[in-house]
């Protein structure tokens, strides 16, 4: 489909929004027209750039630093997309943390911190949200993980948190439908995303290579997503779609 402003009148919340896949996100909602809450951890200057683009492209965005960690962050979202925008269409859940650590060194604390902010996150900002989103209807979108589907060393804190990403899609989808809300989940894999200097690929990038051939942009993960917020993706809800050069088929 030709892309225009389809979502002009919209108003979204991207948590994560600074870098990557949640910056590419904000960008593409904010170039279809939506007004954004640009949602970061800390770093204030990530989100004010991002704001800055998307008001060149003529919308308008606002930066809310804050860690979807945290259980006020999610109220505080909602409440300034209401003050600043007056409604919320697009939920975006794309914050998360990517620790590795083997299963045995692993601690309960460092379990529950990426069930934190993964999981519980995601729901606290679905339940903060969920009032505003069924005056209008509208959509939310999880941002899942390949490894939940196809298994990695070292992560079996973040694949559990993203594999129940996916039930709980589903699960919103049918307690949503009723109030004209789609929720779907967005399974990106082999993306080339900027990373810690110290940070090494993830062992699953190594061994699921892609059909296509290259390694996907963060910015192929966000049309996939603008598209499942605009009016051709109404009808397509409790989906797990991924966005992986065919990498989820394995090679």
């Amino acid at each position: 489909m030709a892309y225009g402003k389809e979502l002009a009148g919209k108003v979204a919340i991207v948590t994560g929004a600074g870098r990557n896949i949640g910056r590419a996100i904000a960008l593409a909602l904010g170039r279809a027209g939506a007004s954004v809450i640009v949602n970061v951890r800390s770093n204030r200057a990530e989100a004010d750039g991002v704001v800055r683009e998307i008001e060149a492209a003529g919308s308008k965005a606002v930066a809310i630093p804050g860690d979807i960690g945290d259980e006020k962050t999610a109220a505080v979202l909602a409440d300034a997309a209401l003050k600043h925008f007056g409604r919320i269409d697009i939920l975006v859940n794309n914050a998360a943390l990517r620790r590795e650590r083997p299963i045995a060194d692993m601690s309960y604390a460092e379990w529950r911190e990426v069930m934190n902010v993964i999981l519980d996150g995601t729901f606290r900002c679905v339940h903060a949200c969920l009032p505003a989103l069924k005056k209008n209807g509208g959509s939310i979108i999880n941002i899942g993980g390949m490894s939940a589907h196809i298994g990695s060393k070292d992560r079996a804190h973040v694949i559990t948190a993203k594999a129940a990403l996916v039930g709980f899609s589903r699960a919103l989808a049918h307690d949503l439908a009723r109030d004209k809300i789609t929720a779907n989940c967005v399974v990106p894999g082999a993306i080339d995303t900027t990373r810690p200097a110290a940070a090494q690929q993830p062992a699953h990038h190594l061994t699921h290579g892609t059909i296509t051939g290259e390694r996907g942009k963060s910015e192929d993960v966000a049309a996939m997503v603008r598209y499942l917020c605009g009016p051709g993706g109404r009808y397509v809800t409790g989906q797990t779609i991924h966005v992986s050069g065919g990498a989820y088929l394995g090679s």
